[in-house]
């Protein structure tokens, strides 16, 4: 079995969707960064790392019994046996997990940019692991609380983590059931429309300003977002972590 050391790893914890697993480039000064002493590397194929990267279903058992204790981090001098943890590649996506003794990839985290060079040295001559597991990807639906990549793609960790919060007030938003807000809001977003919103029902007037808002992200956007959620603590609190206090 081929094994990294000295791996740096910021975990990103309950993530189903890869895109939430933040490359190098995107860590922060506050995130939790560990350092593994030794962990086991696996080739396998690309439809199951995309099944470990973009989901939380149970890993095949096979894969767990190869990499069973045989990675150590390394806290205060100390060298800590972890169950369940390995980096795992299909020759392009790499990733490094730790299930934390269950059989779903619970932690999920990328490696440096030293050290993914070096996963693609050390797997270049070597054939991919074949690992039987129960593949249904195809059946994985997105919603407004777990967005489709492409909804996502091309945008920084604030903008993300900004987007995310701008659909779970949205979802709320939903639920409150209120066309008079509803009708509010998406004149907010389109005030040229005024008059053609008010004849809307509530479901129509939801999915359309859903439906506008939902692609890409602008200046525009990020306002809409910060009026949308003043006055809600918890969304207010998400809002600071990425942006500072700045709501009123």
């Amino acid at each position: 079995m081929l094994y990294l050391h000295d791996v740096w790893v910021n975990w990103f914890e309950g993530e189903e969707n890869g895109y939430n697993v933040c490359h190098f480039h995107e860590w922060r000064k506050d995130d939790g960064v560990e350092l593994l002493d030794q962990v086991p590397l696996l080739k396998v194929e690309s439809v199951l790392f995309n099944y470990i990267e973009n989901d939380l279903s149970e890993l095949p058992q096979q894969l767990l019994d190869d990499v069973y204790q045989k990675a150590y981090l390394r806290k205060n001098h100390e060298r800590i046996q972890l169950e369940y943890c390995f980096v795992v590649t299909d020759g392009t996506g790499i990733l490094v997990v730790d299930t934390i003794g269950y059989n779903i990839p619970i932690r999920k985290s990328r490696l440096i940019p030293r050290q993914e060079q070096l996963v693609y040295e050390m797997i270049d001559k070597h054939d991919t692991m074949p690992y039987a597991f129960n593949d249904h990807s195809s059946l994985k639906e997105f919603h407004i609380l777990s967005p489709a990549p492409e909804l996502m793609n091309g945008l920084t960790r604030k903008e993300r983590q900004l987007k995310q919060l701008l659909f779970m007030a949205l979802d709320q938003l939903h639920s409150s059931n209120n066309a008079a807000e509803v009708r509010y809001w998406y004149t907010e977003w389109n005030p040229e429309k005024y008059s053609e919103i008010q004849d809307l029902t509530f479901e129509n007037v939801w999915q359309e300003l859903y439906e506008n808002t939902k692609y890409g992200w602008s200046f525009k956007h990020e306002t809409f977002c910060e009026n949308l959620i003043k006055g809600q603590p918890f969304f207010e609190k998400l809002w600071e972590m990425e942006h500072g206090p700045k709501v009123n």
